[in-house]
């Protein structure tokens, strides 16, 4: 099979390449996807810039975690009628050597799920990192009904489905932008109101809207970077839900001040999260892809043997949306 793979790390355009592999047999428990599309997240780039260094200790890496395509075999313990199957894909290259930058991958047959006949396998491969750490960053800590909720950086790959889950279960929706490109994806994923990601703007807005009681729950996406504002607008008794770090990776806590607000830090990692989550979170997947509920942005799409592209692209600052490779 064809696929893309690294044995070092590094820059992509060095460590990347375009090669000729065995394809894989599915092992007890595992189904094998022929692959339409493998998706390319920040994480995949952070991996392979060498963020996980002992990720090459057992040999090379076929990165990405997700993908969609079509079950062609299975193995032991896998019913045969999952051949044919269509399905996305997550989690494939979590502890794990081989992911969906390939045209097939060998999986768990748990994370191949079932794609509704009204999905394309472009919005497949969308399903695993962005939607289900949305929806973890939403409905983890109960209903949001009738509450405020703080999305910081709304237009990014999960935020944007965070604004959507959020409205479908009735909250009002604060989102920060810093562009009219950015603010414009906000208002069309749904948001009632969109400010920049600090100042007196975002203060006076969320005051207005909470009558000066401040959010119930902000989903955001620099903890480190964006903490000091997310305790200017948080209510006493607040969740914060947040899934990356990157400006300051390692942030330091204000105690003090965030135990007399009584507030719950919940940080969210697909890989992490309890598999009952993960059900919940494919459950409803499945239910809004069936009934075409979901808004998606693809920006690129390239061929499997451009893969460098799709990280460089992923590795721009102020980039918004999907970047997809396409596997056949």
């Amino acid at each position: 099979m064809k696929a893309v793979n690294y044995n070092k790390m590094g820059s992509a355009n060095e460590v990347l390449e375009f090669v000729e592999l065995d394809t894989p047999s599915p092992a007890h428990g595992e189904v094998l996807v022929k692959l339409k599309f493998s998706a390319v997240h920040p994480s995949d780039v952070k991996k392979r810039a060498g963020g996980f260094p002992d990720l090459l200790d057992d040999g090379f890496i076929i990165p990405h975690s997700d993908g969609a395509g079509v079950i062609e075999a299975v193995g032991h313990g896998v019913p045969h009628s999952r051949i044919g199957e269509r399905v996305w894909v997550y989690q494939a290259q979590y502890g794990r050597r081989f992911g969906t930058a390939a045209e097939y991958v060998a999986v768990d047959t748990n994370r191949a799920v079932f794609l509704p006949d009204n999905t394309g396998f472009d919005i497949g491969a969308c399903m695993g990192i962005p939607a289900m750490t949305a929806h973890r960053c939403v409905f983890a800590d109960g209903p949001v009904e009738g509450q405020t909720i703080l999305v910081t950086g709304g237009a990014g790959r999960v935020g944007h489905y965070v604004i959507q889950w959020a409205k479908y279960a009735g909250a009002s929706v604060i989102a920060t932008a810093s562009n009219p490109e950015a603010e414009a994806e906000c208002y069309a994923a749904g948001a009632d109101i969109i400010c920049p990601h600090q100042g007196d703007k975002l203060l006076n807005t969320v005051a207005e809207m909470t009558d000066g009681q401040g959010v119930e729950r902000i989903v955001d996406g620099e903890f480190g970077g964006n903490l000091p504002v997310l305790l200017d607008v948080a209510r006493t008794g607040a969740t914060i839900a947040t899934y990356a770090s990157m400006a300051v990776p390692e942030p330091t806590i204000p105690f003090r001040r965030m135990m007399f607000m009584d507030l719950t830090i919940r940080m969210v990692l697909v890989y992490a999260m309890p598999e009952s989550a993960k059900l919940d979170a494919i459950d409803d997947i499945t239910n809004f892809l069936e009934r075409d509920l979901l808004q998606h942005r693809i920006a690129y799409r390239v061929p499997l043997n451009r893969t460098v592209d799709a990280h460089e692209l992923i590795e721009k600052a102020g980039f918004y949306g999907m970047v997809l490779i396409d596997t056949e």
